[in-house]
């Protein structure tokens, strides 16, 4: 499905990144700190709360699993310039397109590779990363294999011992695919908090929910304090309550893997 880029009407430099199903990125030129897609503040407040925390002296590496319109990686290189940021999307139209008409700045630390998330992170050294932000869509999808045990095992060997993972996780009630895919980043690293909107928790539609994980501990008190301060009611879950929340999920193999649930609209 053939993505395209389409101004956004009275809002100065800013284009959205849509195919015929969903709006992939939302991108402000101008502003790369102004981010329009609630489930994208999330992911950044993370960061802000975990790596983008850190002394600026010390070097980072951010890997991005699904690029778009590149919105996180320009907010990175915006907070912190000079970051080392490599960005993974196997489609090339759309990296040609985004080059082309929503050029990155120059000498911004970002490297596109044009290549799937599953070879890309294969690929990869151990050790490497800081962060990893997986935000992966094939049509209005999360793509099957990147929500395994065995996907999630990968993306620990590349992440450092203090990184921190970051997922974007669509669905709805009674939200099987997600809770497979949380029992898999489980499996993967101890430490585990997600985030959503109440309504979407409470199974009332579909949405968005943002995991974020690490081998290290998490400030879930900064999370939560970020989350508590959203323009919509958003409500943060870890610990026992979580792993209730989960519950008996299996999570996924190579072998049953299988993609999220379509996008749906509710407005």
């Amino acid at each position: 499905m053939v993505s395209e880029i389409i101004p956004v009407s009275g809002v100065g430099n800013a284009f959205i990144v849509a195919n015929a199903t969903t709006e992939q990125s939302w991108v402000n030129l101008d502003d790369p700190l102004l981010l329009e897609f609630e489930y994208v503040q999330r992911i950044a407040e993370a960061l802000e709360a975990t790596v983008l925390a850190r002394p600026p002296a010390e070097r980072i590496r951010v890997v991005h699993v699904g690029g778009g319109g590149m919105t996180l990686p320009r907010y990175v290189a915006a907070r912190r310039p000079h970051t080392a940021q490599l960005v993974l999307e196997p489609d090339g139209s759309l990296v040609e397109q985004v080059r082309r008409r929503l050029p990155l700045p120059v000498n911004s630390g970002i490297k596109i590779r044009e290549v799937d998330g599953l070879d890309g992170i294969a690929a990869m050294p151990a050790d490497y990363a800081d962060a990893i932000i997986l935000d992966a869509f094939a049509a209005a999808c999360v793509p099957g294999e990147l929500a395994t045990a065995e996907y999630f095992a990968d993306l620990a060997r590349v992440l450092r011992p203090t990184g921190v993972m970051l997922m974007n996780l669509t669905g709805k009630a009674p939200f099987d695919w997600v809770r497979r895919t949380l029992a898999g980043i489980a499996s993967a690293w101890p430490k585990l908090a997600v985030s959503a909107e109440t309504p979407v928790w409470k199974g009332r539609r579909f949405g968005n929910f943002v995991a974020v994980a690490s081998a290290a501990p998490l400030p879930v008190s900064a999370l939560d304090g970020a989350v508590a301060k959203a323009a919509f009611p958003h409500r943060l879950s870890w610990g026992a309550g979580l792993n209730r929340w989960i519950g008996a999920a299996a999570p996924f193999t190579a072998a049953d893997s299988r993609p999220s649930q379509p996008f749906e609209p509710w407005l």
